[in-house]
């Protein structure tokens, strides 16, 4: 099932995309849903409406928009860890995001005034939404945990990123953590989203693309690990990395500018698209 956030009427709505349609279910969202243990497909089973409404021109929300939780896996495709000049981690490389930094499929992603010419750069990811928490959770048993699988575009600010060991400011400037538009569940994909294929597209040019297969750490592993330090809750979303191909590794490189389009596809999830702008021209 692919369940899509959106406004109606000034609200936030929950609906499920049906093709190029959504039928609407209902103004409760999927962190309070998650919150409560609510089984999601039952849920929309049970609640969803005669309303039909279009895909196309509706403003999309994230598919959470205040998750308790979003942790970041940084270096988790070998190739990645070799372009940035990293030794490859024998350990997840994990930093967080806050939900203000967070936009949805079709909003524009701010490029900050306080960047130069040529720092906002591309991350093609998947997100994985927690439907149970848990700590020291088993790998065998941490899929069970997973409610859904959605796309997410991890906007980095390299400048600001690198001025410190610490990466958290320059992966959480508002408005550049793109996320969406569905949120398919786990029963849908493949367990673990294993060997599904992930690329970006710049203005139309190929400049990602790797396998599920490729990760590091695979989504199990991630889970489990984590889970020995930090308590996981449900509508936690762990942004699972990128491959290689991104901007600041090329030469020259090449970093997303006002107008451009960058767009992330994941295999059999769907695909989230966003425009540039500079936070000037807001």
């Amino acid at each position: 099932m692919r369940l899509v956030s959106f406004e109606k009427n000034g609200k936030p709505t929950l609906g499920v995309r049906e093709g190029e349609q959504i039928r609407v279910i209902g103004e409760e969202t999927l962190e309070s849903l998650l919150a409560r243990g609510t089984d999601l497909l039952q849920y929309a089973r049970e609640n969803a409406s005669d309303e039909i409404v279009a895909a196309a021109g509706l403003t999309w929300l994230p598919p959470l928009r205040r998750p308790p939780k979003i942790i970041c896996v940084g270096l988790n495709f070998a190739d990645h860890t070799s372009e940035s000049k990293y030794e490859q981690p024998d350990y997840p490389t994990l930093f967080f995001r806050v939900h203000t930094s967070l936009i949805a499929h079709e909003q524009p992603m701010v490029r900050p005034a306080v960047s130069d010419s040529a720092g906002l750069d591309f991350e093609g990811e998947i997100a994985v939404v927690l439907g149970k928490g848990g700590r020291h959770i088993a790998k065998e048993n941490a899929l069970a945990h997973v409610a859904g699988y959605s796309v997410f575009n991890d906007g980095s600010v390299r400048e600001y990123q690198f001025k410190t060991p610490q990466w958290t400011v320059g992966k959480n400037f508002d408005g550049t953590g793109a996320f969406g538009p569905d949120l398919v569940t786990a029963d849908e994909l493949p367990p673990g989203v294993k060997g599904l294929r992930i690329e970006t597209r710049l203005n139309g040019e190929r400049v990602q693309s790797a396998n599920t297969d490729e990760m590091v750490f695979d989504v199990a592993s991630l889970i489990s690990i984590i889970s020995e330090a930090i308590t996981l809750e449900p509508g936690d979303v762990i942004v699972s990395g990128t491959p290689s191909g991104i901007g600041w590794a090329r030469n020259p490189k090449l970093l997303m500018q006002a107008g451009d389009v960058c767009e992330v596809t994941v295999e059999k999830i769907g695909t989230l698209k966003n425009v540039i702008v500079d936070e000037a021209a807001q």
